[in-house]
């Protein structure tokens, strides 16, 4: 289940950040060795330093929605793991399209058109269906010019680099309180398209980095021919994840207190997985909050002995995770905190979470 938690949250990444929805891997060399130092910024670089972390961070997302691409994305954790894919991005207006196709680990092929999303699973003839919010590059800033990003990050120009044959704006983000990581973006210098990311600990550890080995931007994508290949679903059985909207009001929970700059973006009602034939799954809550950069799930479900066998933390690259057993009025419930921010971040969710009926 904890597994499962992991790979949902992971693979929500890089839509975020306006780059595609594979979960992929490393560099060539030591996949998070220290990279070549960026070149400190020339005189003509003051402009765009004195940027606000808002303004960055629209610019680069407003490249995401505007550019076409095909690359290769790779990318790796601390603790060594990798895995890459390549990626084919097409935007026609507000029509967004893209394929991602995994080149490491079980084969699969992703296709997203603006919120729909179809993965082909070759070795088992397996489609999945699902609808997933798209929240575009940091999801706070879509959301009108009061987001908190301000309060809770700086940003600055930290130099210049290349990054797969592109000259790039190095962009340090540090939080300002130890409830959230910090970030190095490198963004490509004419459009702004992020094209690497390292994820950074309070030391300034890298605990996940992720970047185009090599891309092509204005790519010949077809949208047309992406839509076919969408559509080609003969051979494959159809399996749907169709969650509900609804809210933790209604499925009887609360937060005793805010967790200091996240904010509430949406809930859903999930079926609950792996269930024997027969039994009727009451449903998985997953109430989503994010601070503009980072984001936590809060899944919460029937606790069930058979599949809930212990408390525990942990953490794969910058995705932590953590999960507790709650009883109240006779009854008990298993939840699931996963999030890209740090531990204490959790605890401080599943501290404030209770039962209200």
């Amino acid at each position: 289940m904890l597994r499962r938690r992991f790979r949902s949250t992971r693979i929500g990444l890089w839509p975020r950040c306006g780059l595609p929805l594979a979960i992929v891997c490393a560099l060539a060399g030591p996949p998070l060795a220290a990279s070549a130092q960026p070149q400190p910024a020339a005189p003509a670089a003051v402009a765009a330093q004195e940027r606000t972390v808002g303004e960055w961070l629209l610019r680069m997302h407003e490249a995401s929605r505007r550019r076409s691409y095909v690359g290769t994305f790779v990318v790796s954790s601390a603790e060594g793991s990798m895995s890459s894919a390549k990626i084919w991005h097409v935007c026609d207006g507000e029509q967004q399209m893209e394929r991602v196709e995994s080149l490491t680990g079980t084969p699969r092929s992703t296709i997203r058109h603006n919120d729909s999303v179809i993965t082909f699973l070759p070795g088992s003839k397996v489609a999945r269906t699902e609808q997933r919010e798209s929240l575009g590059l940091f999801p706070n800033l879509l959301r009108a010019t009061a987001s908190p990003i301000g309060e809770f990050y700086v940003a600055r120009q930290v130099g210049s680099d290349r990054v797969a044959g592109f000259d790039t704006d190095v962009v340090q983000i540090t939080p300002k309180d130890g409830l959230r990581f910090g970030y190095r973006i490198w963004s490509e210098k004419k459009s702004g398209l992020v094209v690497k990311l390292q994820t950074l600990d309070g030391d300034s550890r890298v605990l996940e980095q992720a970047a185009f080995s090599e891309l092509q931007l204005d790519a010949p994508v077809r949208m047309d021919k992406l839509r076919q290949m969408m559509a080609s679903t003969e051979g494959y059985r159809i399996e749907k994840s169709e969650p509900v909207k609804t809210t933790p009001q209604a499925e009887g929970w609360r937060l005793r207190e805010a967790v200091e700059g996240f904010q509430p973006v949406s809930c859903y009602r999930r079926p609950t997985a792996a269930l024997p034939p027969g039994e009727v799954a009451a449903g998985t809550m997953q109430w989503i909050f994010t601070d503009g950069l980072a984001s936590v799930s809060l899944f919460v479900e029937p606790f069930d002995a058979k599949r809930h066998s212990r408390e525990m933390s942990a953490s794969m690259g910058a995705t932590h995770a953590l999960t507790r057993r709650l009883s109240d009025r006779g009854q008990d419930w298993w939840l699931t905190v996963v999030g890209e921010a740090p531990a204490a971040t959790l605890r401080a969710f599943a501290q404030g979470l209770e039962r209200v009926r």
